[in-house]
C-alpha cells in the first residue's frame, strides 16, 4: 500500500518547521517577504508554506492537510486526473494555493521592509474548500456546524477581519486560498469531468448523505 501524498507533505513540512524553528538563518531564508520576492527570490511563494511560527501554528496546520488532504487528492486522481497525473496535479494544486494566497500580500506589501509571512493556511483553507463542495453537510466537530454553513462563515469571517487589519493572521491568504480552491475545482470539473459539477449541486440539494466510494 503506497503512501498518500498528503502524508508525505505532512512529513515534509513538519521536519522542515521543525529545522526552521531552530535554524533563525534557514526560517528567514524562506519566509514569505515581497521585498525579497521582488529583488527576484520567487522560491519564497512557495517555501513559506513549509516553515511556521511555533509548534501551534504547524499542529493546526498539519491536522487541517490531514482532514481535507486526502479526500482532495483521492478526487484528483480517481475522477478528474488519473492516477500518474492525479498525484502530480495534486502537489502542483497544494504549492500553488500557497503562492495563490500570498499575491494580495504581496501587492499590498512590496514596499514594506517589516513585512513577512509564513504558513500553510493558504493551502489548507483551498483544500477546506473542494472537500466542503464534495461533502456540504458533514458535521465537523469544532465549530459543531455542517461544512457548507462553516464554509460561508470562514470567507465572511476572513473577509472582514481582514479588512479590520486588528491581529498579525494572514486573513487575506485564508480568503484567497479558499476562492482559489473554489474556483480550481470548479474549472478543472467543467474541463475535465462535468458530471462532478451536477455531483456537487446535488449533494448540496440533497442534504446529508454518504459520499460514495470514499
Amino acid at each position: 500500500m503506497s503512501i498518500s501524498l498528503t502524508l508525505v507533505l505532512i512529513i515534509l513540512t513538519c521536519l522542515i518547521s521543525y529545522q526552521a524553528f531552530n535554524n533563525p538563518e534557514m526560517k528567514a531564508k524562506l519566509l514569505f517577504r515581497p521585498v525579497d520576492i521582488r529583488n527576484g527570490e520567487y522560491y519564497r511563494f512557495f517555501t513559506s508554506g513549509l516553515i511556521h511560527g511555533d509548534f501551534s501554528h504547524l499542529l493546526f496546520n498539519m491536522w487541517a492537510l490531514y482532514i481535507f488532504g486526502e479526500l482532495v487528492e483521492n478526487i484528483f486522481i480517481t475522477y478528474l486526473f488519473g492516477p500518474t497525473i492525479g498525484r502530480v496535479a495534486f502537489l502542483i494544486f497544494y504549492f500553488s494555493a500557497v503562492a495563490v494566497a500570498s499575491l494580495p500580500s504581496y501587492f499590498r506589501h512590496q514596499d514594506n521592509y517589516a513585512y513577512s509571512a509564513l504558513g500553510a493556511s493558504g493551502a489548507t483553507s483551498a483544500l477546506s474548500m473542494i472537500f466542503i463542495m464534495f461533502l456540504p453537510w458533514e458535521w465537523f466537530v469544532f465549530p459543531p456546524l455542517p461544512g457548507i454553513l462553516l464554509a460561508v462563515g470562514f470567507l465572511w469571517y476572513s473577509s472582514y477581519m481582514d479588512k479590520q487589519g486588528r491581529d498579525n493572521i494572514g486573513h487575506n491568504a485564508h480568503l484567497s486560498g479558499a476562492i482559489y480552491g473554489i474556483g480550481f475545482i470548479i474549472v478543472a470539473s467543467l474541463l475535465l469531468k462535468p458530471e462532478l459539477l451536477t455531483y456537487m449541486l446535488q449533494q448540496l440539494l440533497a442534504g446529508p448523505q454518504p459520499f460514495p466510494g470514499f
